[in-house]
């Protein structure tokens, strides 16, 4: 049966690319990605069934599509971080693009020393696998849900195109204003109770509507009411808490105001961005270091099977065909031949040969490791919830002290440290998304060794370009990277941590106050600490965006429940529902690449209405279009019990 084909490897290349552009922006926008596997199945069905196009084409073009996500889930955490660092003005095509290429083939090349332990391991459920796998056996029925996601994407597309500042500026995609809390009086009292000061004070609090977005709403959709609410209780805690309880106490508020050196929108946004952002970062620290610490009994069986595998491998002679990987001797020797370029970039990073090699073993070790935990992770809870920013920024802090212990401090110590970071980053995302693909092809009979080539390939395509959108993005949205529009909390994250321990300018009582409130959350049982600091970093319509995706999927959930659904409607219900909001984000995130290309092309649009009331119209049509078509297919298919 065909199976490498140019056909379904073009397929892939171009599907990683544009799966990549897509979740690069949502990830700056929203904070997180979403697995591509889903929508990659979908679309080389599609692409392919017409042509006669194999079973294992399909599965080729899915795996080297897929990978581009996972390349750019990895590159978002992190390549940005450069810029709001500071130790980029603008992106460095050339090092951000071998970083992401070496990461990229990293991560495949370290998980094929584990692939079979883990692919064969009948303890680990692979949720995502299995559910991609009865996608494509479906699909051979002649459904595909093809038509779901082209035509989300499509809806997707048209609200962006009428909301984003360098589209044409139909819909104003939020509101934003301060609220006043009314006036009050402080009265400072001596011990004996005589009157030592009294100040007044008036209350304000900075409020914004949700963003009128499909990619937000469709992330909301995506990890469902539970997860969105944790993100939006963040946000209200920040935005609603902090924010006014800092504009009352500040003395620098008002004087600020006053001198007419702003609106109090303005101060309210310089706040936040000068005193709940770095409280939000210890708070993600602490969520981060929990997160690892809850799958510690994971990760040490990871690591376990990692080395009892390493030991075992050989060259896979006379294995079967649904077994055999590239050979044990050409992947260690493609590994040590991508240390030359790491050591190299490293060097141009720190100026110092030595900081360099030690940058590049930190990199290779912990990349080792967290590549064959990311595996193991996946196995157990889907690439979807791969948690490779807290695994990088465990690699963060290590690379950090390395280079604060070898004297390399300033910009050269931070970007050292950035570039291990983003590397790991890389093989993390892209090892776990490559063992979900492998569970994926072990279910439909596929060959391990093209499987890696075509993820090679696909990663390939993706670092080549990846970086074009985000420069466009960066440089033609206003605010750029680590702005309003484009918040990029992890690397945000990654940036502070690596300026504050390798260059001395964290505000580390902010800093502890966050870790602190991570502490308590932990404390108090929270079932996330990490989803409620991502929601306090996030612009407050962001995050509000997402909890109405939440309930639109809780209100799917109940409207399935009350009509009884059978478990195979449930699913059938679920898949449509991810399949529209993927379209929604694919289709939004395309089109606000395209924008900014209109942007840098010196092409304006002209502003139509940009009302913001129009909005409303925005979440009603994304309602509808998220519960109508899921329980109507629901209903032809019959998938409900009877009375």
């Amino acid at each position: 049966m065909k199976e490498l084909t140019l056909r379904a490897v073009l397929l892939g290349a171009i599907l990683s690319i544009i799966l990549g552009a897509a979740n690069a922006y949502l990830g700056l926008v929203a904070g997180m990605t979403v697995a591509a596997t889903f929508p990659a199945a979908v679309i080389a069905m599609a692409a392919l069934r017409p042509v006669k196009g194999t079973i294992l084409e399909e599965n080729m073009a899915r795996t080297t599509g897929a990978v581009g996500e996972a390349l750019a889930a990895g590159a978002i955490f992190t390549i940005p971080a450069f810029l709001i660092a500071g130790v980029w003005t603008r992106f460095d095509f050339f090092r951000s693009t071998v970083l992401m290429l070496v990461g990229g083939l990293l991560g495949v090349l370290f998980i094929i020393i584990v692939r079979r332990t883990l692919v064969e391991d009948a303890t680990l459920p692979f949720p995502e696998s299995r559910a991609c796998a009865e996608l494509v056996k479906a699909g051979q029925g002649g459904e595909t849900g093809a038509r779901y996601v082209f035509g989300s994407m499509a809806l997707g597309a048209v609200i962006e195109f009428l909301k984003n500042p360098n589209g044409l500026k139909l819909i104003k995609p939020y509101v934003k204003g301060i609220l006043g809390l009314g006036h009050s009086k402080i009265v400072y009292l001596t011990g004996e109770g005589s009157v030592l000061q009294e100040v007044g004070k008036q209350g304000r609090m900075l409020i914004e509507s949700p963003a009128a977005s499909g990619a937000l709403v469709g992330v909301g959709y995506i990890i469902g009411p539970k997860l969105a609410s944790l993100t939006f209780s963040g946000g209200v805690f920040g935005w609603l808490f902090l924010m006014p309880l800092v504009l009352f106490m500040s003395p620098d508020a008002w004087d600020m105001v006053q001198a007419g050196k702003g609106s109090w929108v303005d101060v309210a946004s310089s706040v936040y961005n000068a005193q709940v952002k770095p409280v939000a970062v210890g708070a993600m620290l602490v969520g981060a270091f929990y997160t690892l610490y809850r799958m510690r009994k994971n990760l040490a069986a990871g690591v376990r099977r990692s080395v009892a595998d390493m030991r075992a491998a050989g060259e896979g002679g006379g294995v079967l065909r649904t077994d055999k990987d590239l050979p044990l001797g050409t992947v260690l020797l493609l590994i040590a031949a991508l240390l030359i370029p790491m050591i190299l970039i490293y060097n141009s990073f720190a100026a110092h040969l030595g900081s360099a090699i030690v940058a590049a073993l930190v990199m290779l070790l912990a990349g080792l490791l967290f590549a064959a935990v990311a595996g193991y992770l996946v196995g157990i809870i889907g690439s979807s919830s791969n948690p490779i920013s807290g695994l990088t920024l465990t690699t963060l802090l290590i690379a950090a002290v390395m280079m604060v212990a070898l004297g390399v401090r300033g910009n050269p110590g931070v970007a050292a440290v950035l570039g291990v970071a983003a590397v790991v980053c890389c093989v993390a995302g892209v090892a776990g998304d490559m063992i979900q693909d492998w569970k994926v092809g072990h279910i439909l009979g596929a060959t391990p060794w093209r499987m890696e080539i075509g993820g090679m390939i696909g990663v390939t395509a993706a670092a080549l370009t990846l970086v074009i959108p985000l420069a466009l993005l960066h440089e033609h949205v206003p605010g750029g990277i680590g702005g309003e529009n484009l918040p990029a909390p992890q690397a945000g994250l990654m940036a502070m941590m690596s300026q504050g321990i390798v260059g001395g300018e964290m505000a580390w009582a902010l800093v502890l106050a966050g870790m602190l409130f991570s502490l308590a959350l932990i404390l108090l049982g929270s079932p996330s600490p990490m989803l409620i600091a991502v929601g306090m970093y996030l612009p407050f319509h962001s995050t509000a965006a997402i909890f109405v995706g939440g309930l639109i999927r809780w209100v799917v959930d109940v409207l399935a429940q009350r009509r009884r659904a059978t478990p195979a409607g449930k699913d059938l219900v679920e898949r449509i529902g991810l399949l529209l909001a993927s379209g929604l984000i694919a289709g939004e995130a395309l089109t606000g690449v395209a924008t900014a290309a209109l942007r840098a092309a010196n092409i304006e649009l002209p502003t139509v209405l940009y009302t913001p009331w129009l909005g409303i119209a925005v979440f009603a049509i994304l309602a509808f279009v998220l519960i109508y078509y899921p329980l109507r297919q629901l209903a032809l298919s019959g998938e409900v019990e009877k009375a």
